[in-house]
């Protein structure tokens, strides 16, 4: 029982961070997510230590533990580690995918080009990030989609924020375009590059100016 208490609070915690529920910075009391949760005080200080060793989570000295905030310049050494596992992920999808899993990657693609259409950046980041899971899903490797998570969930602010800004969606929904007629093509090589070429932007938009850039990861 000790156990799965643990590891609910660990994924309570985990999906709060990732959905951006937990900004970066806010302080993270046990008493009050152990309430939250429905765990006791223990599990919640493992769940805190362990995302602590994941770097989704830090301890100030007297003042507790806290959502870590990244900075810009660890936003895009973390993304960098994401484009090889994209990649790698990019090309299981096009050598496993199933006919059923390419209808609806076809299908969630035809939803985000009516949500950039329609102006609704926030509607389409979440798409977004719904497409990455089912290519990740499809490529059936759960050890490089696992990485991939936790690399992002310490991006939440700044995915946030590229979400906001206008100029990029239609470039972005033209790369992940890209991806979706690779994966679903069944070429790893060509998925692979499609992928790799999307995170690269997301990099490019993450150290311009802001008055010059804006994106959708």
């Amino acid at each position: 029982m000790g156990a799965a208490a643990r590891d609910s609070a660990e994924q309570a915690l985990r999906a709060a961070i990732s959905r951006g529920d937990l900004l970066p910075g806010h302080r993270l009391v046990e008493a009050d997510l152990a309430g939250l949760i429905g765990v006791n005080r223990s599990s919640v200080r493992s769940a805190i230590d362990a995302l602590i060793a994941e770097g989704l989570v830090e301890r100030i000295p007297h003042r507790g533990a806290r959502v870590r905030v990244v900075s810009t310049a660890e936003a895009v050494a973390i993304t960098e580690c994401r484009m090889p596992l994209e990649g790698l992920l990019a090309g299981k999808a096009a050598e496993r995918i199933t006919d059923a899993e390419i209808a609806r990657l076809r299908a969630h693609l035809h939803a985000m080009g009516e949500a950039v259409d329609s102006e609704d950046l926030l509607e389409y980041s979440e798409l977004i990030q719904q497409l990455h899971a089912m290519v990740h899903d499809a490529a059936r490797h759960p050890i490089a989609a696992g990485l991939v998570g936790r690399l992002q969930a310490q991006l939440v602010r700044h995915q946030f924020r590229l979400s906001l800004r206008p100029g990029r969606p239609r470039v972005s929904l033209r790369e992940l375009s890209d991806l979706v007629d690779a994966v679903a093509a069944r070429d790893p090589d060509r998925a692979e590059v499609a992928a790799v070429a999307h995170v690269r932007s997301i990099i490019d938009a993450l150290t311009e100016p802001v008055e010059q850039t804006g994106g959708l990861v």
